[in-house]
């Protein structure tokens, strides 16, 4: 059973390691493993803590944190090896590093079925993006932001609310169709975390930041799917959704269900732990922006997809 894995770049001060020490204290009952470059730099509230080792911080909420170990495969080999296992794994890049070459080495099957990479996660620094032009030629920013299933705008409040606006419009309009979101408050935890495959609320309808904002669709099937039809329907979902999850069964290989997955333009279809209800063939979830993305449409050709 795979652990879904958040991996986290940016540019050097961005907020990555502001945003891993959030996501550790405030987990919302998840165990989440992080693997950091900087471990002195993860600042863990001490009432919190449940022990620390070298390299190693340990949780009262079943949450831990350790340093990146040379080889990063390895490091995150032990952290999968763990018990309890993690739900889910945050890796932070480093901020001078071009993250592609991090991706082919988590998409290699045999680390897929461990733990499998679910979201690239990418911090824009709203400031600096802001007051710094030449940065949008600069072509390690460039490869960072491309690599991207999301993007999140950090120091929103200190660019002002004004320039942040049109810094999330400019970063659309950019790099469509990547979804673009500003750091307020609240973490969008359903972006960057699904429910992990091995969670049976995985079915279950994601609710999203804003309600006003987003709109969420439940969409299911009593018979198994034509692959081709959905990949016509999945070209469009990837055009216009921010994320869809489900379990769905093709008619080509009706014995093994496959867990489907979209952040972004990235889609993965894998071997699913997650049983179907009775007298379903399929079960989607699809989460979009509601002046961006037209469900009905998606829906109509996933209705098209399903056998007579």
């Amino acid at each position: 059973m795979a652990t879904p894995i958040l991996l986290i770049g940016g540019y050097l001060g961005a907020g990555k390691t502001t945003l891993i020490n959030r996501l550790l204290q405030e987990a919302h009952g998840k165990r989440i493993a992080a693997i950091v470059n900087d471990f002195g730099a993860i600042d863990i509230d001490a009432a919190l803590l449940e022990s620390s080792s070298e390299g190693l911080v340990s949780l009262k909420n079943g949450c831990i944190c350790c340093s990146l170990q040379g080889d990063l495969l390895r490091t995150l080999a032990s952290v999968v090896k763990r018990d309890p296992a993690p739900d889910a794994i945050v890796i932070e890049t480093s901020g001078i590093s071009d993250p592609a070459e991090i991706i082919r080495s988590l998409l290699d099957p045999v680390i897929f079925k461990a733990a499998a990479l679910e979201t690239v996660l990418t911090l824009v620094d709203g400031l600096r993006v802001s007051e710094d032009a030449e940065l949008w030629d600069d072509p390690l920013w460039l490869s960072q932001v491309r690599s991207a299933d999301v993007l999140l705008v950090t120091k929103a409040d200190l660019a002002g609310s004004q320039a942040a606006e049109q810094l999330v419009s400019q970063l659309e309009r950019r790099f469509f169709p990547k979804p673009v979101f500003a750091l307020q408050d609240e973490l969008p935890m359903e972006l960057m975390f699904g429910h992990g495959p091995g969670d049976q609320r995985a079915l279950a309808p994601l609710r999203p930041t804003s309600p006003a904002t987003f709109e969420t669709v439940s969409w299911t099937a009593p018979r198994p799917l034509s692959l081709a039809k959905f990949q016509t329907a999945l070209n469009l979902m990837s055009q216009k959704l921010l994320r869809a999850k489900g379990v769905v069964r093709f008619a080509e290989q009706q014995s093994q269900p496959l867990l489907f997955q979209l952040v972004g333009s990235r889609a993965t279809l894998i071997p699913s732990p997650i049983p179907l209800g009775d007298g379903l063939a399929a079960a989607i979830v699809l989460i979009g922006r509601k002046e961006v993305a037209d469900l009905g449409d998606i829906t109509a050709l996933l209705n098209e997809a399903v056998l007579p």
